[in-house]
């Protein structure tokens, strides 16, 4: 019984620092709110970024990295339950295809993840995944058939294509 005690107090302290607290002045967020300050964010933080790294393939790790880049023009949330729309660019080995693609994003608290099962890509095939977005980094795990492996890197804005200068006459 004396071993309970410690962990007690430790787990209260935890509670009191974690969980937010209300003054009788302020009105606690409502879960809706929560959510559409989520799902905006995550519609502004996936505009325009470029999702560069690498993926691994179980069992051929010492072969090392093969590079991947995954373009998103935008994301936008649908009514149907989880489902996102992503406007996006694939790129990986011999593969360059760009097209709207719905994908489920669940969420782990404030942390999306892009989540693919058994989904059909188009000219790529079919595949499952679970990708963590977490800031400007993401990783995650991937199945193609068989085949599967890991996947993680970085996420950066794209730049905006600069207007060709106007050329003023002689």
């Amino acid at each position: 019984m004396p071993r309970i005690a410690p962990l007690l107090l430790l787990m209260t302290l935890a509670a009191s620092i974690l969980l937010p607290t209300t003054s009788s002045a302020d009105e606690p967020a409502k879960p809706e709110d929560t959510q559409a300050k989520l799902f905006e964010a995550f519609t502004n933080d996936m505009k325009d970024v470029a999702l560069i790294g690498s993926f691994t393939i179980v069992g051929q790790e010492n072969k090392g990295l093969k590079p991947e880049r995954y373009e998103i023009k935008s994301v936008r949330k649908l009514d149907e339950g989880d489902l996102w729309v992503f406007n996006a660019r694939i790129k990986y080995g011999d593969h360059d295809v760009q097209f709207p693609i719905p994908l489920e994003v669940k969420w782990a608290g404030k942390t999306p993840v892009i989540t693919l099962d058994q989904t059909t890509i188009p000219g790529l095939g079919t595949f499952s995944s679970h990708v963590v977005i977490d800031g400007d980094k993401y990783a995650g795990t991937w199945m193609h058939g068989p085949v599967g492996g890991h996947l993680f890197g970085r996420i950066e804005k794209l730049e905006k294509a600069k207007a060709p200068a106007e050329s003023s006459p002689n």
